[in-house]
């Protein structure tokens, strides 16, 4: 559960209107698999992956964070259960994929930081406090299954 006043919740939901999943979640994406390297190997059947310039051009790493971040905007409608609306997507992560929970709050802060470089000026200390506490809140909840 996130917590969430009601004017963060306002200023996330705000924002999170502006959001073109496609653009953001492929840079949010990309930016992880750059920036962590070994997150890499959960993602090396999509392809060339070899540096920094084909991992932001792939199609295919663009298609998920556009799913990843469409998830997100999932988890605005349902920010008083997010462990129950992501538990079969964390047991899927944790069961099947074998992914480090870790790389979830790495992926929230990075997150953060594409919609800051997006949104500029909107994107106020205010409001960042408010979608911390929402890609934290996505982080817990998608770790939840694991053991």
């Amino acid at each position: 559960m996130v917590r969430l006043t009601d004017s963060e919740k306002a200023e996330v939901v705000s924002l999170w209107s502006k959001v073109d999943e496609k653009i953001i979640g492929s840079e949010a994406l990309g930016r992880l698999l750059v920036i962590y390297p070994w997150t890499q190997r959960f993602f090396e059947h999509f392809g060339d992956l070899s540096t920094a310039d084909a991992i932001m051009k792939n199609p295919r790493v663009q298609a998920h964070g556009e799913k990843v971040l469409s998830s997100f905007g999932e988890g605005l409608n349902h920010l008083g259960d997010l462990k129950g609306t992501f538990a079969q997507l964390s047991e899927l992560h944790c069961d099947e994929l074998h992914v480090d929970p870790e790389n979830f709050k790495l992926l929230g802060n990075i997150l953060v930081v594409v919609l800051a470089r997006h949104y500029g000026k909107e994107f106020t200390l205010e409001v960042q406090a408010a979608y911390q506490k929402f890609v934290a809140g996505m982080a817990n909840a998608l770790a939840h299954k694991y053991h």
